[in-house]
């Protein structure tokens, strides 16, 4: 696999936690993650939680907003089409009111930082108002710095696993879409760990398969919404994923070797 020509296809980075974020032409990464990526959070005043669209109940209504990050500065698109700054005087305010709870959006990352993770499986079968079993999952474990990451600082899938599965990328919220010729297996990522990768000037190396939540069935923005997202690799790609457990797995986290710049186009060798 080692010789599979590959390439950057398209490259994310999400500003605000459970938002849509943008695409964009290159970005930088280093042991923290990419260039203002998942760099803000909303916390639930009530318990203290991180906001997490994996609570759908809850917090699905972040999907419905669109952030972007222009020099460092990030902005808001809500939901009406109106645009915010993440440092305006009435962000928290006006965030308080779209998801019908008090939250304050914070760019720094409380020790121990959790968010509640609804169990996939019963979101699908009851639906994504219903109570559902939903364990706390500690923010960014193997993610140096104040980043909002689930787990490790980047998120990569292929074409192969998306084309396989038949949905849109960014309903897995990835860092890297990694473009795979003809004929190559979906969930190869999963073979991966371990094994460095070489992408543009960065070093990444694989930590694991990436568990999948209920998120990507979930309304993105003006994308309906697709139960087959999870229901897919639920029942062809349960794997073992570090200590979550044997869970529906698709692409892989990466943690970061060597710093660099990571343009679309660039080559993408696995070492």
């Amino acid at each position: 696999m080692s010789d599979v020509e590959m390439q950057v296809n398209t490259l994310y980075r999400y500003p605000v936690k459970s938002m849509l974020g943008e695409t964009v032409d290159a970005f930088a990464v280093g042991p923290g993650g990419v260039e203002h990526d998942r760099r803000l959070a909303l916390i639930d005043q009530a318990t203290g939680r991180v906001a997490s669209a994996k609570q759908a109940r809850l917090w699905r209504s972040l999907l419905k907003c669109c952030a972007t990050a222009d020099s460092g500065r990030v902005s808001i698109r809500l939901p009406d089409g109106a645009q915010i700054s993440a440092d305006a005087d009435d962000v928290d305010a006006r965030l308080s009111e779209l998801v019908s709870r008090q939250v304050h959006l914070t760019d720094r990352r409380p020790a121990g930082a959790s968010l509640e993770r609804a169990d996939p499986d019963q979101v699908l079968d009851r639906g994504e108002d219903a109570e559902v079993d939903a364990p706390l999952l500690e923010l960014g474990q193997a993610t140096p710095g104040d980043s909002f990451t689930d787990y490790a600082p980047i998120h990569a899938i292929t074409t192969a696993t998306l084309e396989h599965i038949g949905t849109e990328a960014v309903r897995y919220r990835p860092n890297l879409v990694i473009s795979t010729p003809p004929g190559f297996p979906p969930y190869a990522e999963n073979d991966w760990v371990g094994r460095p990768l070489v992408v543009g000037q960065a070093r990444l190396r694989a930590v694991c398969p990436t568990p999948r939540c209920a998120i990507p069935t979930l309304e993105h923005g003006e994308l309906g919404r697709a139960p087959h997202a999870l229901r897919t690799p639920a029942a062809e790609n349960r794997v073992a994923a570090l200590d979550f457990g044997v869970l529906p797995c698709a692409g892989a986290y990466f943690e970061v070797l060597t710093p660099g710049t990571i343009r679309v186009g660039d080559p993408v060798v696995l070492a």
